[in-house]
């Protein structure tokens, strides 16, 4: 594969603060690569110099082989759709669409062309008259990225463009952007909060804490084999629980530290007596008998939605469970809960690091 996009070693600072911390990260031509993380954790400003919005404070930025150290934004070959639309209001779609293409010196009937095949292509055809206040919010968003679209740039660079619609919307947006990506063949950078979005539209996630990549890679290799707990616990929607443990004196065991100390069985082999964090993830967790059931913990609120039932626990810390039914429990009431050793995760409990 070609790559398109390199972070070199990127610092970013602030004053004192330091944005950006020894970033490296490359980006094949046509992939689809999602920047994650909490709020303050540098993947906007990471974007936001990649397009020559921030100017990196050392390391190197480079689009197709060329060093963008020093380029302006104008001359870097991308288009960037933002979470605001930026549309030109007194403009109609048809002229919003053209008018980077008539200030770069395409004819006005040559840039029309382009912009009715490109708003074919993103469902726009029959909307071209229209101005931006007479647009729903999904409408909008699609003209923003025709607009991009239509310069056919080297890479594509979105900064949260679903944050401002509705669930529903986000999912339908969500699908048509990956559509259109593997119909254009396009590269693209997506910046989210939303780790569903980056799950399910990436070929690659790129999960970042504090100005630093924690980790990267295929969506459910982030799921799968969380390098920290960190990941494991940004990763997957209710959150993976953690629980306190000591290793039992085999090595295949851990004591847990919270209700009666009951002993989950370990699929490995870990050092007797070390003190680790046990994750479980919610969708993993089975409710038993009290016969089968590994620990016991007491019901505080159960949320039915339909297909899915969410549990929490009436402990500290709070264990959730999800069952793909729904399940006759009350608060109160004993949760009887087993777990298979295969899919249990290990951390070392001062560094977070996954055994």
């Amino acid at each position: 594969m070609t790559t398109q996009i390199e972070f070199n070693a990127v610092e970013k600072y602030y004053g004192r603060y330091h944005a950006l911390k020894n970033v490296n990260l490359t980006i094949e031509k046509g992939e689809f690569v999602a920047l994650v993380g909490p709020s303050g954790c540098g993947k906007s400003t990471l974007l936001r110099t990649l397009a020559g919005l921030e100017k990196i404070s050392g390391g190197e930025v480079k689009i197709a082989g060329e060093k963008m150290n020093d380029m302006p934004p104008r001359r870097r070959d991308i288009a960037m759709v933002f979470q605001s639309y930026a549309l030109y209001p007194h403009m109609t779609v048809e002229e919003n669409l053209t008018y980077s293409l008539r200030t770069h010196g395409m004819k006005k009937k040559d840039a029309q062309v382009k912009a009715r095949e490109v708003a074919e292509t993103t469902g726009l055809s029959n909307l071209l008259e229209r101005y931006p206040r007479e647009l729903s919010g999904g409408q909008r968003q699609r003209v923003a990225m025709s607009r991009a679209i239509i310069r056919d740039p080297k890479a594509f660079l979105f900064d949260e463009p679903l944050s401002n619609l509705d669930a529903a919307l986000r999912v339908h947006m969500r699908k048509e952007i990956r559509t259109l990506h593997d119909r254009l063949g396009a590269t693209s950078v997506y910046v989210t909060h939303d780790q569903i979005e980056a799950m399910t539209m990436a070929d690659r996630v790129v999960l970042m804490k504090e100005g630093r990549i924690e980790q990267q890679g295929a969506p459910l290799e982030l799921y799968d084999s969380p390098a920290n707990q960190f990941v494991a616990g940004f990763i997957g929607s209710p959150a993976m629980n953690f629980l306190p443990a000591v290793v039992g004196e085999d090595g295949h065991s851990l004591k847990l530290e919270l209700g009666d100390g009951d002993v989950l069985p370990y699929a490995g082999k870990l050092e007797a007596g070390r003190k680790v964090t046990v994750g479980l993830r919610p969708e993993h967790l089975e409710l038993v008998s009290a016969e089968e059931a590994q620990f016991s913990l007491p019901l505080r609120i159960a949320e039915a939605t339909g297909a899915t039932t969410f549990l929490f626990t009436a402990s500290d810390p709070e264990i959730a469970v999800v069952i793909n039914d729904r399940a006759a429990v009350t608060p109160g009431e004993p949760l009887n809960m087993r777990i298979a050793p295969e899919l249990i995760h290990i951390f070392d409990r001062e560094t977070g690091i996954r055994l």
